[in-house]
């Protein structure tokens, strides 16, 4: 520990920069908790972020002092919450450099943005015999939608590898594109894996082949700076609830001459122009894909944790998280018989591994009571695990709160559990 501890002073001294964690830990109030008597240690991340007071509070505000439907009506309450509400398009528009709010839809997570686009775009432009492109590193939320619009359509699901690092293979993927490949659908940031993908580049080769690209980008919205207009997407979807906001809540973009031909997902409330019997007229964007009442106060949410993260800025998120990703990765890369599951040059706060004769779920168990709370299964990415041949893997994810000091509680965890289990 002694050696651990020289370590960490050389790597602070080393960082070019300056990140104030214990300040920005004070935020989250779920932080100051024990678990088992212990404190706790959250490493959960990539499943869902912890939420700051500014979140808690801005949703708390929303139902005291304005709780009021949007849209439709002419009191004060209804004016106040809608412009509150219209505020975070605009945010959210600026927090990932959109051209338009237009372009901004809020749906329920990154999972409906997936089905917005795979039901209102794919039925709409795709035909029998069209290819699909997906990568073998996707959530499943990325995967089961195109199948469902292959079954409906006759459409070909096609995947592109990934090497043994769990690095998307580029020269692969470039030989799937043909005369018959229409769309394709694509992870920023693998949430098993922690692999970022050279999207930038991977877009540019899709549209030399005329084809429209979908960025799952629910991993990458925490931990990159994001601007969709030089990535050149055609798409791009997240969840609050991965970047410190509330959960069922996020957002779809998409490009603007995209969204105006695509027909609605949902039909109701607030999406129409007009309705008679025999037709019915859509709104204008945004609204035409926003049916019925929505969670007013989970996007007043999403809003203030934009501002949270824009106040501290991504570009020194993405730094000190770098630092934590390395130094966790050094950390636990010393304990024996410990393999990490994907080890691509570009990660984010993602640590996957294996313990020799150790199942993940007695892992998870064990690390529990030592009060670290760590992901042990197949992550919702069931192909990744077929692929590097284990049942599961226990997934540590990193966020701006957590510390070097948090890393050192999981590796002595980890000693712990091969203890106890071994």
């Amino acid at each position: 520990m002694v050696q651990h501890k020289s370590a960490l002073l050389g790597h602070q001294k080393d960082a070019r920069f300056s990140f104030e964690v214990e300040r920005y830990r004070k935020d989250f109030p779920i932080l100051s908790q024990r678990v088992y008597g212990k404190p706790l240690v959250y490493l959960d991340n990539a499943a869902t972020t912890q939420k700051p007071r500014q979140v808690i509070e801005a949703i708390d505000a929303y139902y005291r002092t304005e709780n009021a439907n949007i849209h439709r009506g002419v009191f004060y309450l209804s004016e106040r919450a809608t412009k509150h509400y219209e505020e975070v398009r605009e945010k959210v528009r600026d927090f990932i450099h959109a051209a338009s709010s237009k372009e901004i839809i809020f749906v329920r997570g990154a999972t409906e943005g997936i089905n917005v686009v795979s039901q209102s775009y794919g039925r709409t432009f795709l035909k029998p015999g069209d290819e699909i492109i997906i990568s073998h590193m996707e959530h499943h939320s990325n995967i089961v939608p195109w199948q469902i619009l292959c079954n409906q359509i006759g459409a070909r699901l096609r995947v592109a590898p990934i090497n043994d690092e769990g690095e998307l293979v580029v020269g692969d993927y470039a030989k799937l594109f043909n005369s018959k490949t229409k769309f394709a659908a694509l992870s920023h940031v693998s949430n098993a894996l922690g692999t970022v993908n050279p999207v930038k580049q991977l877009i540019q080769m899709a549209h030399e082949a005329h084809v429209p690209v979908l960025l799952d980008g629910a991993q990458a919205a925490p931990h990159l700076a994001i601007d969709v207009q030089d990535l050149d997407c055609d798409f791009y979807v997240f969840s609050a609830h991965k970047m410190y906001g509330p959960t069922g809540v996020g957002v779809l973009y998409g490009k603007q001459a995209w969204l105006e031909k695509m027909p609605p997902y949902h039909g109701g409330g607030d999406m129409i122009s007009s309705v008679t019997f025999e037709k019915t007229t859509y709104n204008v964007l945004p609204y035409k894909f926003e049916a019925g009442t929505p969670d007013i106060a989970g996007v007043i949410g999403l809003g203030a944790a934009v501002d949270y993260l824009h106040a501290i800025g991504m570009n020194a998120i993405q730094a000190y998280e770098q630092h934590l990703l390395m130094f966790a990765t050094q950390t636990v890369s010393k304990i024996k018989g410990l393999k990490i599951i994907g080890t691509a040059q570009a990660k984010a706060c993602v640590l996957s591994f294996v313990l020799d004769g150790l199942h993940p779920h007695d892992i998870g168990t064990v690390l529990d009571r030592e009060g670290v709370a760590i992901r042990a299964g197949h992550h919702c990415a069931m192909p990744i695990m077929e692929r590097f041949k284990v049942p599961a893997t226990a997934r540590a994810s990193f966020a701006f709160y957590n510390t070097t000091e948090e890393v050192l509680v999981l590796e002595r965890a980890l000693h712990r559990a091969l203890e106890i289990l071994k």
